[in-house]
């Protein structure tokens, strides 16, 4: 059986201007006080991080998806992912509010998904486009599922993350 793609891809960490997310931290925890007390903590260098996924993949997937039954969108995606947060940083939880806009990463906003009373995927607010979010800064590239903002930078003015 061939697997499918994956959701998700690496990005090269290598590349000048990646951001590791690495630093004097650990330097700072080993060895004190409490960790000698607690012997089974001793030696882990932050274990269980994972740095340089991207996940439009995944987004560009539910936002495909948009209308189909909930669980077997939700099932496919999780089987084709690493694990299933992502998945909810665009669908809102059923005890939490939808938000529609959804911000994931510096200059990436994407459209808010929910799960509708039929269990169908729905959008939370269908819109809203590119034409409608003001940049944040002048400086960077901001993108609305994956197209550029068409408006340009006005100091002050509202934007997404408001």
């Amino acid at each position: 059986m061939d697997r499918e793609k994956p959701l998700y891809r690496t990005v090269n960490t290598k590349a000048r201007g990646v951001s590791h997310n690495t630093g004097g931290d650990f330097a700072w925890e080993r060895n004190t006080k409490r960790q000698l007390a607690n012997a089974s903590s001793l030696g882990k260098m932050h274990a269980g991080k994972r740095r340089g996924l991207d996940y439009t993949p995944l987004f560009m997937f539910l936002l495909s998806k948009v209308g189909q039954p909930w669980p077997s969108v939700c099932r496919e995606a999780a089987s084709r992912l690493d694990k299933d947060d992502p998945i909810f940083w665009m669908v809102a939880k059923e005890n939490l509010s939808p938000k529609s806009v959804v911000r994931v990463g510096d200059n990436s906003y994407y459209s808010g998904l929910f799960v509708d009373d039929e269990g169908r995927l729905a959008l939370v607010d269908p819109n809203i486009s590119e034409h409608h979010l003001n940049p944040t800064c002048a400086c960077c590239s901001h993108t609305f599922n994956g197209k550029r903002f068409s408006r340009p930078y006005v100091p002050g003015a509202d934007y997404p993350g408001k």
